[in-house]
Order: structure tokens, then sequence, then C-alpha cells
């Protein structure tokens, strides 16, 4: 830590001991809790809530009953849970948003969400200030490659599909904390692309502090270089000496210590964060509106998968009334997701295999609870004690109806490394375009289907068409690329200058408490402004000051 933070923080230290051991007692525990009691989720809430009033509970449904701008920032829930909305809309207007541009779009769907609680013309800005760093002009922009429709999500500052979801949040953040002026300090983990796409948004931002933790040795070399070369005061990279699975759960821990997550108003960048869920609904309506404009047919859509959060985007969309035919859960050799969507059993492997799609390297799916909650009928109670049971066990298994249910609602497929490599080599030779291999498990999971069972992907309607969600530039996976075409992938003017490029990370154990301190040696507060003052604060500084009053009567009476 800089020598000047360090001794502030001890100094802080020393005028609360004294207040700390009362306030564990019970009887000051039970006054505390009347200025901090939760705010109970009752059914009646959602119609007697204001016009335009959208609010916010916890899959896990022990409380809460939060605005939007509450949620942004809340983003992991106290019980654990994730957050979601009290009802999804429907969208009945849908069809009246064909001819919008992107960011129109955009501002039509949050809307949805944000209710009254942004004015619509600052929304609108915030909207469209979002999007105008996308080097096309379309923002996404869809190409026919053979029979399928390639969504190309990389035209954002970091070229990767995070970029349409962050760019927004981070300005999110910024208009609220501004607004109200509090500050923020925010904690997110990364297989990859997300780290990146979050810095790009939040660097330089006011009132933010920005912590990434990435697994050590487990990104690409030009996604580590994305993160590492931004040397903004506020962006602070972690490379954690573990996986990603680790970085995931020290975050989550982190957020489940609600104590430090008040001191130092923790935010989340994750798609734990449903701001980031609800900003990508869009371009599934987007791409459905550029291809079919009249709006008459259907689209289905494959979608590299990891954590859930993109393609639940999907789920979204498709229950918010856009005409959705099947959403394809396209996993990589960490295939839990797959397995789940086969079997009904949702089951961790003990391990995470290190492949070329390293943003799906993941043995544990957050958002998935987000689908289950569905699943389950908006059951909070029997989520909870599936999800309890997943933690101390590894494992949840759902009966055969539930899994028909859930088969309903989304394929899955598995495609390995040898399949990647053949899907990126033969796309190249029979189309001469390129493929990430995120993409490319995209690819193959729809070719997989169309064997196994061709009505699947098929339609009887006039209109079918088949997209697959190109998750970032294949650029950035070089090596993979290059395995299997024999070529490099032209690279981008944003990734090219990278080369070179001063550096600045930290690398830390894979542990929640060496992640905590270093946040805390760290972050600055030199306004005392964080808006973090409890009456734990006020009792403290009150001790403090009666001892000083209480030294300086003694001193004057030997004077």
């Amino acid at each position: 830590c800089p020598q000047p933070r360090t001794i502030a923080a001890r100094s802080v230290a020393l005028f609360f001991p004294l207040a700390s051991t009362l306030l564990l007692s019970s009887r000051f525990t039970t006054g505390l809790r009347l200025f901090s009691r939760p705010r109970v989720f009752h059914s009646s809430n959602v119609s007697q809530a204001r016009p335009g009033k959208m609010l916010f509970r916890s899959t896990r449904g022990n409380f809460l009953d939060m605005t939007f701008e509450e949620a942004v920032f809340e983003g992991l829930a106290p019980d654990g849970g994730l957050l979601v909305p009290h009802f999804i809309p429907d969208c009945k207007e849908w069809k009246q948003w064909k001819n919008l541009a992107f960011h129109e779009l955009a501002y039509k769907i949050a809307s949805k969400f944000v209710g009254d609680e942004i004015p619509s013309e600052d929304l609108k800005a915030l909207m469209e200030k979002s999007y105008k760093s996308f080097t096309h002009p379309e923002v996404v922009p869809t190409r026919r490659v053979g029979d399928l429709e390639i969504m190309e999500l990389f035209h954002g500052p970091t070229f990767a599909f995070k970029d349409v979801a962050l760019q927004a949040l981070g300005n999110l953040f910024e208009y609220f904390l501004l607004r109200n002026n509090k500050r923020i300090t925010v904690v997110g983990a990364t297989s990859g692309d997300t780290g990146s796409a979050a810095i790009a948004g939040l660097s330089g931002k006011k009132n933010v502090e920005c912590f990434i933790l990435f697994p050590e040795g487990r990104v690409s070399p030009i996604q580590q270089l994305q993160m590492t070369s931004v040397l903004d005061d506020n962006v602070h990279c972690i490379a954690v000496q573990g996986t990603f699975d680790d970085c995931q759960t020290i975050v989550k821990n982190l957020f489940c210590d609600l104590n430090f997550k008040k001191t130092y108003s923790l935010g989340a960048v994750n798609s734990i964060n449903f701001a980031r869920i609800m900003f990508q609904i869009t371009y599934y309506f987007y791409t459905y509106f550029k291809k079919i404009p009249e709006c008459d047919g259907v689209m289905s859509f494959s979608v590299p998968t990891g954590n859930y959060g993109d393609i639940l985007a999907g789920y979204y969309a498709k229950r918010m009334g856009l005409p959705v035919q099947h959403l394809i859960v396209a996993t990589n050799e960490n295939d839990i997701l797959n397995r789940f969507f086969t079997s009904g059993e949702y089951a961790t492997r003990g391990m995470v295999m290190q492949t070329s799609s390293p943003s799906m390297d993941i043995g544990i799916s957050s958002n998935f609870e987000r689908y289950l909650f569905y699943l389950f009928g908006l059951d909070n109670k029997r989520l909870s004690l599936e999800m309890r049971q997943f933690k101390e066990q590894g494992k949840l298994k759902v009966d055969e109806n539930l899994l028909q249910r859930a088969r309903n609602d989304f394929l899955a497929a598995c495609c390995n490394e040898a399949q990647t490599k053949e899907t990126i080599a033969r796309f190249y030779k029979e189309h001469n375009y390129m493929l990430d291999p995120h993409t490319a498990c995209g690819v193959n999971a729809v070719l997989q289907l169309r064997k196994e069972a061709p009505a699947v992907c098929t339609s009887g309607k006039s209109k079918h068409l088949m997209c697959v969600l190109a998750t970032a530039h294949p650029a950035k996976f070089s090596s993979a690329v290059v395995a299997a075409t024999g070529v490099e992938a032209e690279m981008p003017e944003g990734l090219a200058r990278l080369a070179g490029s001063q550096v600045r990370f930290t690398v830390l154990a894979p542990k929640a408490e060496t992640i905590k301190e270093f946040i805390k040696c760290t972050v600055p507060d030199p306004t005392g402004s964080r808006n973090v003052y409890t009456l734990q604060h006020y009792f403290g500084l009150s001790v403090a000051a009666a001892a000083c009053v209480g030294v300086g009567f003694a001193l004057g009476r030997r004077a």
C-alpha cells in the first residue's frame, strides 16, 4: 500500500475499536436493525407500484423491493441471490420499433425497466453517447455466411460483445453517481472480455474506482494487454493465481460481506448486474428487424455461452414478444450447461478445462440462477434450497417434467477443441470468413443439432433464419485462428497499437481476504464523500471526541 494511505487507514481504525466492541453486543445490534430494516417483498407491491415504476427483487426472495437505480448499484442481492424485475414487460408494440436506430431501440427497451427513474431525454442521451465509440454505423451488423446469419458483436472499443452492455453501464454509473454525489468501487471478475470492456467503459469516469480480477495465464495475450495497458489512476488490474471460477467466487464473497460492501460502496460489472442483461436484449430485437424487416418470420439464435448472461438476454427478448424459435446454448468442453439440458443435472466437475475459447472456460454459470428462478415458477424458497444444496454438494437435479420445460426454452450442444479448430478451418475455406473460437462453438452447435434432429432447427413458417452470435473479433485469438487456417486474422488498428504498451497489474493469491486488503489499501477517499457513514461511525466519533475532552480536562487540571 502507498504509505500515506496506510497511515490514513490506521488512523481511522484507532477511532473505532471501542465502538465496534459495543456494537457487536445484542443490545446495540437490536437497535441498529431499526435503522437498516430490509424492505420485504410482497406480491401486492407489483400492482400497487405506480405506473412507470419497475421494481426488482432477489431470486432467493428473503427481502428487497428495489428501484432500478438501487438494483444497478446493488449487484448481488444481500441474501446471495440475483436481482430480477418483478415482471417481464409484455411489449405488444414491438413491431413499431422496426425502423429505429440501435441507440433509439436501446432507449425503448431500457425504458421498460428504468421507468421514470431517469428522465426520457437523459436516458436517450445516455444511449446515444454509449454507442458513438462503435466503428460500424449499425453498431451490431449481421452478415450472411453460407446459410447462417452472423451477428457481429465485435465492433466496439474492445472488439467483443461485452462492449454493447458495458459502454452503457459505465455511462449509467457515472450518471447516477454525479446526480447523487456518490462514489463507487466497481469489482469484477473476467475470463477475458468482460475486463477490457469494463475498463473501456469506466476508465477516467468520475467517482469510480475499478478493480478487475482475471485468472493469471488463462486469458489470451491480447485480452491481457487490453486490460493492463490502461494506466488511468482509477483502474486496477489483478492477476489472480487461479481460475475464473476462483475470481468469480472472490467477487461474490466480497459482495456477501455486507459491511465491506457498504463501506466501499461496491458495484458490479459482471452479468450478475441486471443492467448488463437489459442492454444486451437490444441486439436480439435489432438483428431481427434488420433481417426480417416486415416482422413476418421467426429467428433462432445460437449463443456461445459461459456465464449464461448473453443467452439469458435472448430469453428475456423472447418473453417480451420477439418471435424466437430456438435459443441454442453452445458450450466448449466446460459443458456444465449442456449436461444440464441433456440430463437435468447441474453439477460441477471440480476443475475447469483450459481451451482456445477462454471466455467460456467457466465451471459455474452465475446467471443460470436467474433462469432457474423462472423454471421453478418464481418459487424463491425452492430456489434457495436448491442453491444451498448446490453450494454444499456441487450439484442439483430437476425432474423429467422440469427438464422437458427447460428443453422447450433452450437447446444445447458442446463443442470440443478438435471441433472448434475444424469449424474455423471449414468456414474460412468455404466462405472466406474467419471465426474466433467462441463463435466457432456457436456455429458448430448449429451443425450438430441439424445432424441430430434436422427438424429442430427449421420452422414450418414461411421465414426462419438461424443466427449465430459472433462474440469476439478473431484477431483477439490469433494463435487459435492461425492453428486452424494457417493465416493471421487482420488486426484492427485498436488492437495493433497495443504492441509494446506499458502495462500495470498486480499478482495476488486467490483469496477473498487478500483482495479485500488490496482494495482497502488502494481506494482513496480524500473528501470523505463515499457516503458510508453509519451509526457505528457516529458512535465511534462521539467516543473519540469524549475521550479527547476528558484528556484535555485532565491536562487542564494538572496545569
